[in-house]
């Protein structure tokens, strides 16, 4: 079917979408996501309406184009469009938010950041909102965005939030930079988690801390970070000083 829909032309591949039966729906539009062709594109573009009530066929939509291996520009440009659509549904724009950062991440893995207007309009989309974002479940998406993009000039931006924003803030942001391989783990980064870790600035719940010191055992860790996170452990409860342990066994190995 997507070798088909490679050299289908348009009209053929919206007729392919509109006629099909309820429960092959899904099916077409993950393949003609796959496909992406620019008739694939276009009649997906035209088929989907995304200012109606959320369906199955968005979301199918959506997903596709998060998991798609190799995207291409016009994809993300596509995800974009319909994102502008006025009055859209909350689970929707969570949804293709979250989309947009796997799609900027994934092309900019392919080299083409910088190269194609389509992943600087992704950027600004997420940083934009992150920076006029007021609800917390707002800014968390735009995190969950922005740790799917992995790019190297937000960093400052997550740690900012992870050392000044609530808990469920900090949480999703020392996740994000979590995913950053270890040459973007700087000794700025590693300054940041301990303040976390060792509640510097502020108390922070458990799970952030664990995550903090995850991120100073995994990355290359200094010998006093070793010997502070044992000194450490005799303060906490017995399950996170195990949990610490086993980390600094794995990390002397």
């Amino acid at each position: 079917l997507i070798r088909m829909l490679h050299s289908a032309k348009k009209r053929d591949v919206l007729k392919l979408l509109r006629r099909a039966p309820e429960e092959m729906g899904p099916f077409i539009v993950e393949a003609a996501v796959a496909a992406q062709s620019m008739a694939s594109l276009t009649a997906l573009s035209d088929f989907l309406d995304f200012s109606k009530e959320p369906n199955p066929l968005l979301e199918k939509f959506l997903y596709a184009a998060a998991f798609s291996p190799r995207p291409s520009g016009e994809l993300l440009r596509l995800v974009l469009d319909k994102l502008d659509v006025k009055q859209l549904a909350p689970e929707i724009w969570e949804t293709g938010i979250v989309t947009v950062g796997s799609l900027v991440g994934k092309l900019c893995q392919q080299k083409l950041c910088g190269l194609q207007q389509e992943v600087e309009r992704g950027v600004e989309t997420i940083l934009g909102g992150l920076r006029g974002a007021e609800e917390e479940s707002e800014v968390i998406i735009y995190l969950l965005a922005l740790g799917n993009a992995m790019l190297p000039e937000t960093i400052p931006t997550l740690l900012d939030h992870a050392e000044e924003g609530p808990a469920a803030v900090t949480t999703v942001a020392i996740s994000a930079l979590r995913r950053f391989p270890t040459w973007h783990i700087s000794s700025k980064v590693k300054r940041a988690m301990r303040r976390i870790f060792h509640e510097k600035m502020k108390s922070y719940e458990k799970t952030c801390r664990l995550a903090a010191a995850e991120i100073l055992l995994d990355n290359h860790p200094l010998p006093m970070d070793v010997i502070n996170t044992l000194l450490a452990t005799n303060e906490m409860e017995t399950e996170m000083a195990k949990f610490l342990l086993l980390k600094v066994q794995n990390s002397l190995q």
